[in-house]
């Protein structure tokens, strides 16, 4: 939803840079065009919820069968309508609630995170520990975007050119990937393909909150000194 603004926080300006981001953009204003009135940014909200436990379902489950893996995937689809439409709509009808919205919108992403990474370490394919190392790099980075929204003004929704949306086609892709591959023992024996591959992303989104902690900090020490 909306970014935080009042008399002590500085404007807030949203920086997003990643690849899909003008047409995806287009595709929110042309659906935001089409909702029906009883569609709410809460309800969407709501929505984007269920598909992240959709997500969490469908990787648990996958246990039991490969198949159910298709429900993790329209569980990303869900959960990327909910979570990009429901500020959008917002913005779009001009109803924001700018500290309700930022609260309600970041207190979701913090949990719709920990149910798709807790989801694919409860399956057969990924470690527990391994999806846990990447869901600490994404939510130091999330802390990282929060707090420069509160000291520089700035809310950075992507790094290194992918945001949100990319990385769920990343994850589409790893999910048909386990599909297709299976989860019998690799070339690295109880670390799997799979689990490396989670676990570098994990390692670069810790990197990336590191760099990015050392940059603002010089950025506010030299803003202090003038």
């Amino acid at each position: 939803m909306s970014l935080p603004s009042g008399p002590t926080a500085p404007p807030i300006a949203r920086i997003q840079q990643n690849v899909l981001a003008v047409g995806e953009r287009r595709l929110l204003n042309w659906l935001c065009a089409r909702m029906p009135r009883w569609v709410t940014p809460d309800l969407l909200t709501a929505i984007g919820m269920v598909g992240a436990f959709a997500i969490f379902a469908g990787y648990a489950a996958s246990n039991w069968g490969v198949e159910w893996l298709w429900l993790a995937i329209a569980g990303y689809a869900v959960q990327w309508f909910g979570d990009s439409m429901d500020g959008s709509l917002a913005r779009y009808r001009k109803i924001e609630r700018p500290s309700y919205g930022y609260f309600i919108d970041h207190s979701c992403d913090g949990l719709a995170t920990l149910l798709i990474l807790a989801g694919m370490g409860a399956s057969p394919y990924i470690r527990m520990d391994v999806a846990l190392v990447a869901l600490a790099g994404y939510l130091l980075l999330s802390i990282h975007a929060y707090l420069s929204a509160r000291v520089l003004g700035e809310f950075k929704l992507s790094y290194l050119a992918a945001g949100p949306t990319e990385l769920r086609l990343m994850l589409i892709g790893l999910t048909i990937a386990m599909m297709l591959l299976g989860y019998a023992p690799g070339w690295f024996g109880a670390v799997s393909g799979f689990d490396l591959f989670v676990g570098i992303i994990g390692t670069i989104l810790v990197l990336l909150f590191i760099k990015q902690t050392l940059t603002t900090a010089k950025r506010l020490a030299l803003a202090e000194r003038r």
